[in-house]
């Protein structure tokens, strides 16, 4: 934080304050070493959002914060005047009990912290120095010697729990404080935090979520109790429940005399303020009309903003709807306390750039399962469902001879290197195995009973192979499944022999032993992993388990073949441990391993594979593959070579030969005048539009499609497109949920979060025509700052850097800065975004003060809504100011029921006529038959759409963002629920098509219909112009200037490709609807 100095106003007790800043040999969080140029944003407001108030002990003065900084003013209102300013994010400012100083939140030093500040003086003083479990919420003893607050405790999940601190309110970084309160397990997610001690200094009230389990679960129902406030005992410890009961109970504020208690509590879904009289237990409502709570979200800051008692204890000085009032407890009435802040924000510009959906040819990237040849010769790799083979210097070949239906993978070498052993899948004849010589040619297909297989293996003579039987899943096929596990394949008898039903990655070591990586989870839930993950090893038989070494997050093990090494891939990078062959397994997380541990990737890596001889290990960072020798690794003067065996292949973007005119039509264009011109010609030559216009002649050699009553708009692009490409790695050849999301106009998405491994895989697939269905974008895996196998930790620009050239090595357009935890790590991946050309967008976590910082960052935009729902003119100001973008997923709202929950109620989803008949009814009907029901006001999809209308009428981009929710359907209800919200049928076409667009750095060749962008377009049946909900009446669905039938989409007039049957389709069960 970075403070200003002010003149010393006594009587509204504002104090003089010094300048801060940070070491000049660290990041500073206030002044980052960014690669842009900030701007200075100007803000003249009244009205402002999610403000934490405090009250002086002498009555005089109110303390807020507004958009990171702390203001002051007189206790009747009036002009306020900044305590702190700077890019810093400064919150929950609270005066100590004598009034000469206030705690804060603050992250001036990177993180989350508590901080002290001298009102006389201006001196500034950090309490807690923590750089991962992070602190808010500050309250002062009524001493003024300590000061508790909320820890924040994570599980594999990204957001979870606190537990209440104690700390010495002089402290430094020496003094680790005091637990008051513990979490209820290592596994608890949920809410327990907002401390505030008593009057009397005797005990700390505090909230605890009381709903069952230890997952969190967004939007439970606050009808239910899912809150209460409790009281911890300082002396005994004993804790007792103060308030609670159905609405839950949040935000306890204890009356200075001691007496009451006020806190929020929910009466029918709204939140409302209470006062309970603490001798007698009984609670009545004072002030029904506040701001919606954070009951049924994430409230890592808070459930509610802070408030506090006049000094009399005969009012409550508060916020609610965008400004501060003063509530008399005797008449009930509220006044008005106005404030006016006319002060500046500095913005750094959003990261913006420029992608060409569809040139010509295009370099492959995700090259997969790269393997040398024994004598490292060569390497063979799978790309685009093909294996190739780069012999030396030359251009990579094809290895197998003529086309055939099915993707190859998992290529692994014969130890002669004469043979290579690889596996095929085909959506009904699932995983085959395959023989190929080295010098290319015809394969031969080996026995192998049908079912699912990966993980292929050879031993070092040659005879016998390891491979894993996967488990069924609905996106490959559920069955043939029976017994799956890890398998011996004798190359003789080319027979089966089952090893063990656990682990994967199984590879030959020595002593004729196998080896295999597992991660047991004892946990149950999403984000509550306790697992570590470990090498072992097995007899032939699966018996004499052994570990071999551990790690708690590392994603892949590898041992060398002559058991003196392991290799693991932790936190995306490469290391080599050395090992002895005695003895239990080694911890290669100790902070003083057993030998020796060394880094060998620079960027990251994947497909870990050692040379025969165990001489030297290699490893690929997308199309790029590095060998690094060992004796050099482990004992020389190493570094990771700087580059490496290029795979990648300059090939040819699909493009049909056709020449297509529609005529007749409707067309919305969504160009910059949103032109809707009726009768409309559309020409289209191979995959770009030639022209748009009315009545246009169509030339002799056009095909023409008469579409007269029908309507054209812009293919729909998803901006927020979770899904699977893959199962584990096997591509399947039709993924019926992309298909779906294809045949309900979506054709572009762009992942946030994804398996780079496959996403950019299927990317290279879809543009070759090796499969069907949308453009293909994503981040690959999240920038994540939980501790788990997907842990991305960042502490410095080079950690940043290394996370964010790997994606792009892979095929990233964008990255995903999820929820680092600390300020200078998120602003760290930005500036890699800014220097790698991508950009970047944020999971906010349901955290407002979170989304307003990494706007001020230069966030290329927040994904999912912000949760406080309304937002008021402080965040207008700031965000149109800002430029950043918006996709808010209103199917998957923050802060109650959402745009999902309100469809699946309202319609027949398992009988929508196109969805049916691509999603499996085992996943459809399980979800969409028996739903929730609730009145209109439970439901936050249209509150939050309405908060975004107010953003696009000053002028940013929101985007639809469908989140994975309903494959494409839920695509139309992001527009469904804009519209609820108060968009017209324009602007919500707008967030599905050119807006999105411009925000992905595309619109010059999708998002509107205009000559010379690529012929991805929508045929519908009606005019979702007269009503929005006619979106999803498609007829017909154009990408790449392929013109398909939306019910099954079999190729019309531009070509005769058909799908084959999915395998629930082959069932009697699979068509009852």
């Amino acid at each position: 934080m970075k403070f200003r100095f002010n003149l010393l106003f006594i009587a509204t007790g504002l104090a003089a304050l010094a300048g801060h800043t940070a070491a000049a040999d660290t990041w500073d969080v206030n002044t980052p070493s960014f690669g842009a140029q900030a701007m200075t944003a100007q803000l003249d407001v009244t009205e402002g959002t999610w403000l934490n108030v405090d009250v002086s002990p002498d009555g005089q003065s109110v303390l807020f914060d507004l958009l990171g900084d702390i203001y002051q003013m007189p206790i009747d209102g009036g002009e306020a005047v900044a305590l702190t300013s700077g890019l810093a994010w400064d919150m929950q400012a609270q005066y100590s009990p004598d009034g000469r100083r206030i705690a804060f939140t603050s992250d001036s030093a990177g993180g989350d912290n508590i901080w002290t500040l001298d009102l006389e003086s201006g001196a500034t003083h950090q309490v807690t120095h923590e750089s991962f479990r992070l602190l808010n919420s500050p309250t002062w003893s009524p001493d003024g010697r300590f000061i508790a607050a909320r820890k924040h405790f994570t599980t594999s999940r990204s957001l979870g729990t606190g537990e209440i601190w104690l700390y010495d309110s002089t402290g430094d970084d020496a003094i680790a404080g005091q637990r008051i309160v513990a979490r209820p397990s290592e596994n608890f997610q949920k809410e327990q935090g907002e401390p505030a001690f008593a009057p009397d200094g005797s005990a700390i009230y505090y909230v605890r979520n009381v709903s069952p389990g230890n997952t969190f679960i967004y939007h439970e129902d606050s009808n239910t109790e899912l809150f209460q406030i409790r009281r911890v005992d300082l002396a005994s410890t004993e804790i007792t429940t103060v308030a609670g009961g159905p609405g839950g109970a949040v935000r306890p504020t204890p009356s200075p005399d001691g007496s009451k208690l006020a806190y929020v509590k929910r009466v029918r879904a709204e939140s409302r303020l209470f006062v309970m009289n603490l001798a007698t237990g009984e609670e009545r409502m004072v002030y029904a009309e506040l701001d919606p709570d954070m009951q049924e979200t994430w409230a890592v800051h808070g459930f509610y903003p802070t408030m506090e008692w006049t000094p009399d204890s005969d009012a409550i000085v508060f916020w609610a709807k965008g400004k501060i009032f003063k509530l008399d407890l005797a008449t009930e009435a509220t006044t008005e306390i106005p404030f006016h802040v006319a002060d500046t924000r500095k913005i750094y510009p959003p990261l913006r750039g420029t992608v060409e959906v569809a040139p010509e040819t295009f370099a492959t990237k995700m090259v997969r399962y790269p393997q040398p040849s024994p004598d490292g010769t060569s390497v063979v790799f799978e790309s685009l469902g093909r294996l190739f083979i780069k012999r030396g210097e030359s251009p990579p070949e094809r290895l197998t001879r003529g086309d055939h239906e099915g993707f190859d993978y998992s290529p692994i070498y014969s130890p002669d290197g004469d043979s290579i052993y690889f596996l095929r899948w085909h959506d009904d004849s699932l995983t085959t195995l395959y023989r190929v010589r080295t010098r290319g040619g015809a394969p031969r297909e080996m026995a192998l009973s049908k079912g699912q297989y990966d993980d292929l293996a050879i031993n070092a003579d040659g005879t016998e192979l390891l491979l894993r039987k996967r488990r069924g899943s609905d996106l490959l096929n559920p069955n043939f499944d029976n017994k799956p596990g890890i398998y011996l394949y004798d190359l003789a008898s080319e027979q089966l022999s089952f090893v063990t039903d656990s682990g994967i990655n199984p590879h030959f070591g020595p002593e004729g032993r196998i080896y295999l990586q597992e991660r047991n989870e004892s946990a149950e839930g999403r984000g509550s992993s306790t697992a570590i993950t470990q090498l072992v090893s097995v007899d032939r038989a699966g018996q004499d388990k052994r570990t071999v070494a551990e790690a708690e997050f590392a994603s892949e093990m590898r041992l060398s073949p002559d058991g003196n090494y392991v290799a693991f891939i932790n936190q995306f990078q490469l290391h080599v441990a050395a090992r002895s062959q005695f003895g239990a397994g080694i911890d290669l997380d100790a902070a003083k391993p057993a030998f020796a541990v060394r880094r060998a990737s620079k960027v990251g890596a994947t497909y870990i594979a050692w040379s025969p001889d165990s001489e030297s290990i290699s490893w690929s960072v997308g199309a790029e593959f590095k060998t690094a020798n060992i004796n050099t690794l482990m004992n020389g003067d190493y570094a990771t070579p700087a580059t490496g065996n290029n795979l990648s292949m300059q090939v040819a973007h699909a493009i049909p030969n056709t020449a297509v005119a529609l005529t007749n039509a409707r067309v919305i264009t969504m160009n910059d005048e949103r032109a809707v011109i009726e009768n409309a010609t559309v020409l289209i030559k191979g995959n770009r539009i030639e022209s748009i216009a009315r009545g246009t002649a169509v030339p002799e050699d056009y095909t023409e499609i008469d579409l007269a009553g029908k309507t054209i708009m812009p293919g729909i692009i998803d901006a927020h497109a979770h899904g699977p490409y893959a199962g584990d790695d096997i591509i399947p050849q039709q993924n019926w949920n992309l298909l779906a999301h294809l045949a309900l106009g979506v054709t572009t998405v762009h992942n946030p979060s994804s398996s780079a491994k496959s996403a950019f895989a299927a990317a290279e697939y879809a543009r070759t025509d090796r499969i069907l269905g949308p453009r293909i974008f994503s981040t690959g895996e999240i920038v994540y700052g939980a501790k788990s196998t997907s842990w991305a930790p960042i502490d410095n620009l080079d950690d940043a850097l290394a996370h964010v050239r790997r994606l792009a090595a892979q095929g990233a357009i964008s990255v995903k800065n999820y929820n680092q935890p600390r300020r200078e790590q998120r602003q760290q991946v930005i500036e890699a975004a800014r220097q790698e050309g991508l950009i970047s967008v944020a999971e906010g976590g349901s955290l407002y003060q979170l989304d307003m910082s990494m706007i001020a960052d230069g966030i290329t935009g927040i994904e999912h809504n912000v949760p406080t729902l309304k937002m008021y003119d402080d965040v207008h100001q700031f965000w149109r100011q800002s430029g950043a973008g918006y996709t808010p997923t209103l199917v998957v709202t923050y802060g109650g029921l959402t745009s999902e929950d309100y469809f699946y109620q309202n319609t027949e989803v398992w009988k929508h006529p196109i969805l049916s008949n691509f999603v499996p009814p085992s996943q459809l009907q399980a979800r969409s038959v028996r739903r929730v029901t609730a009145p209109e006001e439970d439901y936050r999809d249209d509150d939050s759409a309405a908060a975004a209308k107010i953003l696009m009428d000053a002028g940013i981009m929101v985007n639809i963002g469908a989140h994975g929710q309903r494959e494409g359907l839920a695509s139309h209800w992001e527009m469904w629920s804009f519209a609820r919200g108060g968009f017209s049928p324009m602007e919500a076409l707008a967030t599905a098509t050119i807006n999105p667009a411009r925000h992905l750095g595309m619109d010059k060749d999708i998002g509107s219909l205009e000559a010379g962008k690529l012929a991805d377009l929508v045929i519908v049946d009606a005019n979702p112009l007269d009503d929005i909900r006619n979106t999803d009446r498609i007829s017909h669905v154009m990408i790449n200037g392929r013109l398909y039938r939306a019910g099954d989409l079999s190729e019309e007039v531009t070509g005769t490709a058909t799908l084959s049957p999915f395998h629930w389709q082959t069932t009697p069960q699979g068509a009852i609807r």
